[in-house]
């Protein structure tokens, strides 16, 4: 009768782990930690030569395309420089060269000041007599003028069109007044507005 030797030669199950103790007994493998760390070394040399190599290659490339050094064309160190004085004529200066920058400029304020002059250009054409084109004696009128000559005269009326029968499902349009006469007023020009009204309450 032979017995089953559970740690026989050819015997695939699982090994049998002693926890008695409570921790791992076995070793850490020194020499895999050993190997991953020169691979990293080896790894940063090797990229820190790369990157090196090709550093000098574009400082090359830069100094071919620059020419020579001359008077016109040298390397200078700004640190040695060290920070311009306050010069109030170079500032106004720049500022008339940024007024004079042809559009479009960079907008400074999400663009709340054009929408802003935009408004004011809308009223001033629906508030006054602008020309459209005195060649021809063509005026535009403001729009409190065209209301009240609608309101004497009233609009013409087009020839009435024939129409189709509906189809099935159809219906007839309806046309429904807006319900404002213009523009909304932004945010930024409501402030404006109250800005520009505590102002004239404080003068009075």
């Amino acid at each position: 009768m032979s017995m089953h030797n559970p740690h026989a030669t050819g015997n695939h199950g699982p090994e049998e782990i002693d926890a008695s103790k409570g921790f791992e007994q076995s070793d850490i493998r020194v020499t895999g930690i050993v190997v991953f760390l020169v691979a990293l070394l080896v790894f940063v040399g090797v990229a820190g030569i790369l990157v090196y190599g090709v550093g000098k290659l574009i400082n090359a490339q830069l100094d071919r395309e620059d020419g020579p050094t001359s008077k016109w064309a040298t390397t200078v160190n700004i640190r040695q420089l060290g920070n311009l004085p306050n010069n109030p004529q170079m500032q106004a200066k720049v500022a008339e060269l940024t007024q004079q920058f042809p559009t479009p400029r960079v907008q400074l304020d999400d663009g709340n000041q054009d929408v802003a002059d935009l408004h004011q250009r809308e009223d001033l054409l629906l508030s006054h007599y602008t020309w459209v084109d005195p060649s021809q004696g063509k005026v535009r009128i403001p729009i409190e003028r065209a209301m009240e000559i609608i309101a004497q005269q009233g609009l013409p009326v087009a020839p009435s069109a024939q129409q189709q029968p509906l189809m099935a499902g159809d219906s007839v349009p309806t046309v429904t007044a807006p319900l404002t006469n213009g523009f909304a007023p932004t945010g930024y020009e409501q402030e404006q507005a109250d800005a520009e009204h505590a102002q004239e309450q404080e003068k009075q």
